[in-house]
């Protein structure tokens, strides 16, 4: 049973930043990709960036430069540092992580930019 629990997220100015975390349960080694979606309120689910176990990442182009995602394999978690947020970042940050073609889902961590 694979769980991801996601956190982090808030009520932050533009400009400002926050750090995801998403903590799995058990290794992330299982995990062959792991990820960020987001879903902005009407719209949706989209992908943010993603990290792969050779530690290759990738970022949608809204985000690329302003964004970093990591993974800890001490601690079975994922980050994703956003700097320099925009109002239309705002978002329900996602979770995901893939074992094979299998994919895995956390609950979702709301993110607030807004003066």
């Amino acid at each position: 049973q694979v769980q991801l629990e996601e956190s982090g997220g808030g009520l932050v100015q533009p400009g400002g930043s926050l750090r995801l975390s998403c903590a799995a349960s058990g290794s992330i080694f299982r995990f062959n990709v792991m990820g960020w979606y987001r879903q902005a309120p009407g719209k949706q689910r989209e992908w943010v960036a993603h990290i792969t176990s050779s530690s290759d990442t990738n970022y949608a182009v809204s985000v690329k430069g302003r964004f970093t995602i990591s993974r800890d394999y001490a601690n079975n978690t994922m980050y994703l540092q956003m700097n320099s947020l925009k109002p239309e970042d705002t978002a329900v940050y996602f979770c995901n992580a893939k074992i094979g073609f299998v994919d895995y889902w956390g609950q979702g961590t709301q993110v607030t930019v807004s003066s």
